[in-house]
């Protein structure tokens, strides 16, 4: 293998394939990377299209027997692969020229970041026109829902990005374009030391999907690597390719998602996890009771919207949780772990105090 893996892992996403590998192909350095397809056992017709249009010198295809999800899948594909760096990228993600070589060059001149990503951008189907967001109708470029110029987290565990909170979606003005650390990168986008994905066990195959690379990121900080957006490099995605956001079983999967990585990363000995909140012996207990409060108000909102399923999605990712946390493994972490990232306030209050960018959240 060359020095960067780039892996694909895909389910039933042969009409992105068709759409974006062949970009990907054009605009990756054959001299730098090499293009794997993990398949992730689909019924669509891909393994099929794959043989036919590419051999494999050009594209390295994996095939596994049954969808293993997002982590199994990547955990089964990048235990295979030999390269100094991993890049996770989602089948509906298109790359345009020189995105790879940015990348590269900050982990080369940057060995205590152990994860990187780009600037991702919404890849838009109808040209570059963008629907129900302010400005609609004029050709422009805004950031993708899930992972924008970098993730970050609030003082109760809710994820949020420079260029996308809660709802609001930017339009991208170059605002955000210095590299800044961050606390997670987007798993649409990713970049990772091969040795730390070694290091950390690869993802907890226990998500299944979503989060699941918000907890990579977590552990990768608690042993004292940093996690970086570097927008001299952007992709443009699709987003929702998988399970769609408004999607019960997608509401699921993030609600008890998050509290397993909560619980999974939060000290255990009653010391404050990020210089906030409250001392003492039961203080992991304590915050995940407050985020349940969270939860449970969430959930009534979802009643009052009409939303049984989402309801009943919150209620089930509570009870499934409660069953799964007997089961986790507290991460390692070196005695005074830097975290990045974290907003000491709620992202939610601020949200509907009228802060919908992140420009307007104050330091962070």
């Amino acid at each position: 293998m060359g020095r960067v893996a780039i892996v694909i892992l895909n389910w039933n996403g042969k009409h992105f394939m068709e759409k974006y590998l062949p970009a990907l192909l054009k605009n990756t350095p054959a001299a730098l990377a090499d293009i794997v397809v993990a398949d992730n056992g689909s019924n669509d017709g891909s393994v099929a299209w794959l043989r036919e249009n590419f051999s494999p010198e050009t594209v390295r295809l994996m095939e596994f027997d049954r969808n293993l999800g997002f982590t199994g899948g990547y955990n089964r594909a990048l235990g295979q692969i030999d390269a100094e760096y991993f890049i996770l990228l989602n089948s509906d993600v298109r790359v345009p020229s020189g995105w790879l070589e940015p990348l590269t060059e900050f982990m080369d001149t940057h060995p205590q970041a152990g994860i990187c990503m780009p600037k991702i951008l919404r890849e838009c189907t109808n040209g570059n026109i963008m629907e129900n967001q302010e400005g609609a109708g004029r050709s422009t470029e805004y950031f993708e829902y899930a992972g924008a110029a970098g993730g970050f987290m609030d003082k109760y565990g809710f994820p949020f990005c420079r260029g996308r909170i809660l709802s609001c979606i930017e339009e991208d003005r170059g605002q955000y374009d210095d590299p800044r650390e961050i606390f997670w990168a987007s798993g649409a986008a990713m970049m990772i030391r091969s040795s730390l994905y070694r290091e950390l066990g690869g993802l907890d195959e226990r998500f299944f999907a979503h989060m699941e690379e918000i907890d990579l990121c977590w552990r990768a900080a608690l042993l004292g690597y940093q996690v970086w957006a570097v927008p001299q490099s952007k992709v443009y995605h699709v987003g929702g390719g998988t399970l769609p956001n408004d999607s019960p079983h997608k509401l699921y999967l993030n609600y008890r998602n998050n509290l397993l990585m909560l619980y999974k990363n939060l000290p255990p000995d009653g010391d404050d996890w990020a210089t906030m909140g409250k001392k003492g012996k039961h203080s992991r207990n304590l915050y995940l009771f407050k985020r349940k409060c969270i939860d449970g108000l969430s959930a009534a909102v979802y009643l009052l919207q009409g939303k049984p399923a989402a309801v009943k999605a919150v209620l089930r990712a509570h009870r499934d949780f409660g069953k799964m946390k007997s089961g986790a493994v507290i991460s390692p972490r070196i005695a005074h772990p830097s975290l990045k990232g974290i907003y000491k306030k709620s992202i939610i209050f601020r949200f509907f105090s009228g802060r919908k960018k992140f420009s307007s959240l104050g330091e962070i």
